[in-house]
């Protein structure tokens, strides 16, 4: 194959960055936007040493798992990557890549739990974030990066956002307009407008706003009054400054502007409050759905349990109830302060939470001889560095119960689990991202 080389492909699977796979005279096509199943006329961009990319010039024939798009921005913003195929399809893909993490790159066999979909595929997300700039014609846009770029693609409505959070955004955007607030300009590093950043209460409803700006303006508590005066939803309005030339959305530095910085909600019947920085995951239903799992899997009644990357607390509380005593780990401070006080107001006295690093808290706990009968595990995306697994491993828990947003990193760091005498008994993957490429699980380990 060649370049601009136009073939005939059937596609036969789907890749966990969400492209169609087929293969032409031995070599692997990855095809964005096409279903297991389609027959199409594919144009190549791309060709490697053993693959190829294409993009679809005409569908022949179409995949029973197609269906239309109803989004005006799809395949343009870099968010949603399955829009085109039915959410039974999309599930059974995901299923798919957290069972192949294991076996293909783990080299692990636990037993596959079915995968358990999300109560809602649009407007589920309680959390926004989106950039702003200018578009060719010099206006104020703000919207989502284009895949693999950083060229933001204006959008008025996103499927996946509460239609709230669109009507706020229109209102700070003609706020910022008409109080002459500028637009940040990424590549020249001037401007003051970053980022919109919004935070929900899915039970609660409660919304704070968050102005992330390259510097504090006099008009932005004009801006934030304005904001709280035209939804009552809204309990506070924060300007998180960040001067940095830097793809990090926050900086370090936040001024309450109106109201409180914290918005309260209910996570498996918890009370919980969440500041701007906190970790805090995006779909609530389905997370409570994700949380009664991993507490099946921990058995923590009358149990010591460790939380390490506990963020604001909401996993290792939901398992308090039933848990002799909870200790909680997390490096952002203002998500211990969030975890304790939701200890506080859930009636939680056997939880204990500490700021500090997973790894160090580890390190720290088995030094001082502490053997938790149950440690929970949920780290970001990159895992888990080497000393928490070899902390974990030390304080010879029972069980360990790692709850991960990436399975390939999942599988890596459970694979050097049973290296230090684990055993992955069981896993389920939980789908928090419909419409997305990303996709949750739980897995549990039993000392060998």
């Amino acid at each position: 194959m060649e370049k601009n080389d136009v073939i005939r492909l059937e596609i036969t699977g789907l890749t966990n960055e969400g492209s169609g796979v087929g293969r032409h005279e031995g070599m692997a096509v990855f095809v964005p936007m096409t279903a297991v199943g389609d027959v199409i006329s594919c144009k190549i961009v791309k060709v490697m040493k053993s693959y190829a990319y294409g993009r679809v010039e005409e569908i022949l024939t179409s995949s029973p798992d197609r269906i239309a798009n109803d989004c005006p921005v799809y395949g343009r913003c870099g968010g949603c990557s399955f829009r085109h195929i039915s959410y039974e399809a999309e599930l059974a893909a995901k299923e798919g890549f957290v069972r192949d993490a294991f076996t293909r790159i783990g080299g692990l066999s636990p037993e596959f739990l079915p995968i358990c979909g999300s109560p809602e595929i649009n407007g589920y997300r309680n959390k926004l974030q989106m950039p702003l700039s200018r578009d060719r014609d010099g206006r104020a846009v703000c919207g989502f990066f284009s895949e693999r770029s950083h060229s933001v693609v204006s959008v008025e409505r996103c499927m996946l956002q509460p239609e709230i959070f669109a009507e706020i955004v229109s209102f700070v955007m003609e706020q910022a307009r008409a109080l002459r607030i500028s637009v940040y300009n990424e590549q020249k590093h001037e401007g003051v407008l970053r980022h919109i950043f919004l935070r929900k209460g899915h039970y609660s409803g409660e919304i704070c706003l968050c102005l992330v700006a390259r510097r504090k303006v006099p008009e932005f508590t004009r801006l934030a009054k304005n904001a709280m005066e035209r939804f009552p939803q809204i309990t506070g309005v924060v300007l998180n400054l960040n001067k940095e030339k830097t793809n990090v959305i926050l900086g370090s530095e936040e001024t309450v502007l109106c109201g409180t910085a914290v918005i309260s909600d209910t996570m498996c019947g918890n009370h919980v409050e969440i500041s701007p920085r906190s970790f805090y995951q995006v779909n609530t239903p389905a997370a409570e759905n994700l949380y009664r799992q991993a507490a099946e899997f921990a058995e923590p009644k009358g149990k010591l349990v460790l939380d390490l990357y506990c963020g604001a607390g909401t996993i290792g509380l939901s398992m308090a109830k039933e848990a002799k005593k909870i200790i909680g780990a997390e490096i952002v401070p203002e998500a211990v302060e969030n975890a304790q006080e939701n200890a506080k107001r859930s009636g939680c006295g056997n939880a204990e939470f500490i700021c500090a690093d997973a790894g160090q808290a580890a390190s720290q706990l088995a030094q001082q001889g502490l053997k938790p009968d149950v440690i929970v595990l949920d780290p970001p995306r990159k895992g888990c560095d080497e000393a928490t697994l070899s902390a974990c491993a030390e304080m010879s828990s029972e069980r360990i119960v790692m709850i991960s947003c990436n399975a390939a990193t999942a599988a890596r760091d459970c694979k050097r689990l049973e290296e230090l005498g684990y055993r992955a008994v069981m896993a389920r993957a939980f789908d928090l991202f419909p419409r997305t490429t990303h996709v949750e699980c739980v897995v549990l380990l039993s000392k060998k």
